[in-house]
């Protein structure tokens, strides 16, 4: 006997207080509403306006830059449409297939997401087991709020933490802050933890032995023009630490005159 070779993949569920036509329909008409618009959450903060799912097979998955004449990152293909029971696409950005299930559960729908390496692929961005944990918040929230996008404030605080996690935790239980994400349980320690106050973000991040003496905090700054604003800083004396970058957002990192750390990103559009 052979043994069948089992394709990498990544799984994960959540459960949402909806029908699962209703579910659904969140998934796909709202998608611009409950995906959240962190820095690293798109291939391309500053530029973009909005998430797009177009309904029906063939229907493209986009992250949309402008409307008029349309630019956007195609993120891939719809291949099964099954209203209330499965969604599937071909990712265009990776060698993955994803498959999203809807069933009825008592009080509501478990929502599962399977993402997983086709066929001779090699490259894999297993995003879906984050993302879809965004999305019970929303349908807690949908028939109280206004449906248009939460969008962050130009200004946020980083934080460093032996234990960011910890951390997270701590802040949540103790001082009541929020996340729009998820607080991470005991045994997860995510890359990146954004917490809320409003609309503005506390970033934890991990200590590290790099840190400047005066970094166990930054100060994220977000600005329309990250060029001009870098080469304004540059010719103006600022001691720069990291020259422009992108990791979906661009930003450069900078001390002040004291060695207080300032990170600044480009802004998105849609940031007033």
């Amino acid at each position: 006997m052979t043994q069948e070779s089992v394709k990498p993949s990544a799984t994960a569920s959540v459960e949402v207080a909806a029908d699962p036509a209703t579910a659904f329909r969140v998934f796909t008409e709202e998608i611009d509403l409950w995906w959240l618009r962190s820095p690293i959450n798109f291939w391309d903060s500053g530029r973009v306006i909005a998430m797009r799912l177009e309904p029906g097979v063939g229907g493209r998955i986009l992250e949309v830059y402008r409307s008029e004449p349309e630019d956007a990152l195609e993120l891939g293909t719809i291949t099964v449409w099954e209203p209330g029971e499965l969604l599937a696409y071909r990712s265009s950005v990776d060698d993955t297939e994803t498959r999203v299930s809807f069933a009825a559960i008592d009080g509501g729908t478990r929502v599962t997401v399977v993402q997983s390496l086709v066929e001779g692929g090699d490259k894999a961005f297993y995003f879906w087991p984050n993302v879809i944990r965004w999305i019970p918040a929303w349908v807690a929230r949908r028939d109280t709020t206004q449906h248009t996008p939460r969008e962050l404030d130009r200004l946020a605080i980083g934080l460093y933490y032996e234990d960011p996690a910890a951390a997270a935790r701590w802040l949540h239980t103790v001082f009541g802050l929020d996340s729009w994400d998820t607080i991470p349980a005991e045994g997860e320690h995510p890359s990146w933890i954004e917490l809320h106050v409003g609309s503005a973000a506390v970033l934890l991040f991990k200590r590290t032995d790099q840190a400047a003496p005066a970094a166990d905090h930054d100060v994220w700054v977000y600005v329309d023009d990250l060029d001009a604003h870098f080469a304004h800083a540059q010719s103006n004396g600022a001691k720069i630490l990291s020259d422009i970058h992108q990791y979906g957002y661009r930003s450069y990192d900078a001390e002040d005159l004291e060695g207080h750390h300032w990170t600044f990103v480009q802004a998105r559009p849609t940031q007033l």
